[in-house]
């Protein structure tokens, strides 16, 4: 416990020595904030002072913004805090954790060795990255699946809310400057970072839907079932059959077809007991069934595939590009 001495022949009044005293235990962290203060009356027996004194000292205290009364509980040690710029004031009152975050991160770093300096080359470096990699972002797929990156600069204009290109493997290659992101599948990473190397840009690949509810369905259909896949990517029809070979073998007829092919669409709405296909197919697909309704006895079962890019992909793009 802290004591408190008054020299009462000492020219110094006996307020101010006790206001210092206190000053110095506040300053000192023999206070520390939060502390309740001695009551007027037990620091009245401690050093001799009239309370009123007292009471004048802790006011004095109170207006100097080192302490708060609480009423009904007593005089406590404020604690201070860390005035900023009073721009930032709207931001941190939008973002509550933003401050700490960003103290405890610029700590971790000052821990590891770094100066201040570097921090803020750290930080100003990852944040003129991302800047630049929203800046413009490309999805890039071979020429000849094109479809495929159709299919992705969809999804991802609308999850993430800002324009996407696209730009085949063929043409990114004669880009002679790219700022910004590329995006592509698993399929096509290989190829990409080849290209994108030799840029300097940044490749986020993607991983596509699992189609776990079309999985189930295609396990539950009857032997000798004729299925259909209907798709804007060619590439997607290809990967869909020996999917569902891998998984049925010969138990199942299966047919697929490019949207624009009349014929063979036509072939797949009179032949399949059920047919898979992607968002951009489904309205021409859905025509196509009640354009031949007439002549054919059971409509056949039409499952729209919602996704083709996966939901954890979606996530990680935002968390990159800063947008989630």
């Amino acid at each position: 416990m802290v004591q408190f001495h008054i020299q009462p022949d000492s020219e110094i009044p006996s307020s101010t020595q006790l206001l210092n005293q206190i000053r110095y235990a506040i300053a000192s962290r023999q206070f520390s904030p939060g502390h309740r203060l001695p009551s007027t009356r037990a620091l009245a027996t401690q050093t001799g002072l009239h309370r009123n004194t007292i009471s004048k000292v802790y006011r004095h205290l109170e207006e100097d913004g080192l302490v708060e009364s609480v009423a009904g509980s007593g005089i406590y040690v404020r604690a201070q805090t860390i005035r900023r710029n009073p721009a930032l004031i709207p931001l941190l009152e939008q973002y509550p954790q933003a401050d700490k975050i960003v103290q405890q991160s610029l700590d971790q770093l000052l821990q590891q060795g770094c100066s201040l300096n570097q921090a803020r080359e750290l930080f100003s470096a990852e944040i003129d990255w991302r800047l630049r990699s929203i800046a413009q972002v490309i999805v890039t797929v071979p020429e000849d699946d094109i479809g495929a990156g159709k299919l992705i600069v969809e999804e991802l204009e609308q999850s993430l809310g800002i324009p996407v290109q696209l730009v085949s493997l063929e043409d990114l290659k004669n880009m002679e400057q790219i700022a910004g992101t590329v995006v592509t599948t698993r399929y096509f990473i290989g190829q990409t970072e080849e290209i994108a190397a030799l840029k300097s840009v940044r490749i986020i690949p993607i991983d596509i839907y699992n189609y776990e509810q079309e999985i189930k369905l295609l396990k539950k259909l009857t032997k000798d079932s004729c299925i259909g896949v209907v798709s804007i990517s060619s590439g997607l029809l290809r990967s869909a059959e020996v999917i569902i070979h891998s998984l049925r073998g010969s138990e199942l007829l299966v047919l697929t077809a490019q949207i624009g092919d009349a014929y063979k669409l036509n072939a797949i709405v009179k032949s399949a007991q059920a047919i898979i296909c992607d968002r951009p197919s489904f309205a021409t697909l859905k025509s196509a069934v009640q354009a031949v309704r007439e002549d054919i006895i059971r409509p056949p079962q039409l499952i729209c595939c919602e996704n083709f890019v996966g939901t954890k992909s979606i996530d990680l793009l935002k968390r990159e590009l800063g947008l989630g």
